[in-house]
């Protein structure tokens, strides 16, 4: 009897961790498309990632090189104060975004324009995302907003 009750706790013990792994796994691989890392002009300039990866990219809208073309596609130039990545999006842009304004945006890097899918903008006047005060801190070239 006692060898029975032994051998049930195993085979329990042994379908929780399968069940549990194969869990893992489920998630880890639902979420391979969900995950977009974010990196700064330096950090795409100095190692620029495959076409075919996502990631967010985020800096100030360099000033004067917003260029609204033909139909919707917009071209601008993203700087963190060590490097620009020239970006080119194509869709309706925030009420917020502006030359010398903090943004963040979801693409690729394409032979040398980041082509954007998503552009986010500041949404106060002294909001900035995480991810990009910190690469402007560590390029030395952000200002506290006066408050």
């Amino acid at each position: 009897m006692k060898n029975l009750k032994k051998q049930r706790r195993i085979q329990v013990i042994a379908v929780a961790a399968v069940a549990l792994v194969v869990a893992t796994a489920l998630i880890g691989y639902a979420m391979r498309d969900g995950i977009n890392y974010f990196r700064s002009p330096s950090q795409v300039a100095e190692a620029p990632p495959k076409p075919s990866e996502v990631f967010r990219i985020g800096g100030l809208v360099e000033e004067g090189s917003l260029l609204r073309g033909q139909g919707e596609t917009v071209r601008f130039a993203v700087t963190d104060g060590g490097a620009t990545v020239q970006v080119a999006f194509t869709g309706v842009l925030p009420d917020l975004f502006e030359e010398n304004q903090g943004m963040v945006g979801t693409g690729r890097y394409v032979n040398g324009v980041f082509e954007a899918s998503e552009i986010l903008a500041k949404h106060d006047e002294t909001y900035m995302p995480k991810e990009v005060m910190d690469a402007l801190k560590e390029q030395g070239v952000y200002q506290e907003p006066e408050t």
